[in-house]
């Protein structure tokens, strides 16, 4: 697998599309300032909303950092942003798992996709006895977000400061809150009663949740798929700032409130919005490529060693941490 870390590449820089990890974090402060007239009143909502989105988790500090982040002190931070699958009778799986790290001292911001059948070891701080190999989206279905946050803390040695969960399953709801989205479908596609074919599109929410989800169709696979959320998102985002859309505001903050949880509080994403806003002048994404691999007759994608290695030193870096050995497969 050493072929792999020479497949391992950073992306260029993009100062305008990729702006989407906003969406959570700014999308309710573009109400907020845009909203003129209604800015108190959306405020007052807005504070609403988030008190019900937010989710502390059991701890208080990453046990990979000494001392919990300080906004003041304009300190790197790290998010991890994950899209869940859940579904009547099911505990779920996450569908899409993204870490940021965050540096406004550099002015930049660095993302990383881990594709769902990453093979890794799930990590249970309740229980080693829980810890088994498996696909890294399962962690989730074990252990909630808690185990999702522990097992890509391990997968990568990086602590993660706070999560953003979205549920792809009503998803739906917010981009019909914004009134659906405009997208160039690159392949056309069919998938649970969605048609689409190629070329230009107004989505609807369930639509442009078929498209999100798209991957066995994609020559890319999950690689496409990650792209195209990037992309609903920047658009939802776009619709967020657009005046017509203010109108729409409750729908908006109603679909926010029952689809994502995070640990974020009103201050912290204040804080976030005020300190840290400069760190989306340069935004680089990170692909961690690897290969796809049948173990007892699943099919896992396996990254190896020496690209966690460089990935995590990489994020490390941008984090101002100093770099340390990821535990290796071999050791499992």
């Amino acid at each position: 697998m050493n072929r792999t870390r020479s497949h391992l590449k950073q992306g260029k820089r993009k100062k305008k599309k990729v702006k989407w990890f906003r969406l959570s974090l700014f999308i309710l402060f573009i109400l907020v300032v845009g909203g003129g007239s209604y800015a108190y009143s959306v405020y007052h909502n807005v504070a609403k909303a988030v008190d019900k989105m937010n989710t502390p988790l059991t701890r208080e500090v990453s046990a990979k950092r000494e001392t919990q982040v300080e906004f003041h002190n304009s300190d790197p931070i790290s998010i991890l942003m994950v899209g869940v699958d859940e579904r009547k009778g099911d505990s779920g799986r996450t569908d899409s798992m993204i870490v940021v790290t965050i540096n406004p001292k550099t002015k930049s911001t660095k993302l990383l996709s881990i594709p769902r059948d990453t093979r890794t070891l799930l990590i249970s701080n309740d229980s080693s006895k829980k810890e088994r190999l498996d696909k890294i989206n399962a962690a989730y279905a074990y252990g909630g977000i808690e185990e999702s946050i522990d097992t890509v803390e391990n997968f990568l040695n990086l602590p993660i400061d706070y999560y953003i969960k979205v549920n792809m399953e009503s998803f739906k709801d917010i981009v019909n809150a914004v009134g659906g989205i405009d997208v160039d479908n690159k392949y056309a596609f069919e998938l649970d009663g969605v048609t689409l074919s190629k070329g230009e599109h107004h989505l609807n929410g369930k639509e442009a949740l078929m498209y999100a989800r798209m991957r066995h169709q994609d020559p890319r696979g999950d690689f496409g798929r990650q792209e195209r959320q990037r992309e609903v998102i920047s658009k939802i985002v776009a619709k967020g700032k657009s005046i017509s859309t203010l109108t729409k505001y409750d729908d908006i903050l109603d679909a926010l409130e029952k689809n994502i949880k995070t640990n974020l509080t009103l201050d912290d994403m204040i804080g976030i919005q005020s300190t840290y806003k400069s760190a989306a002048e340069r935004i680089d994404n990170i692909e961690m490529n690897g290969e796809g691999k049948t173990i007892d007759g699943i099919w896992y994608y396996l990254v190896d060693d020496e690209t966690r290695q460089e990935i995590s030193n990489q994020l490390r870096e941008h984090l101002g941490l100093g770099q340390e050995t990821v535990t290796t497969l071999d050791s499992y």
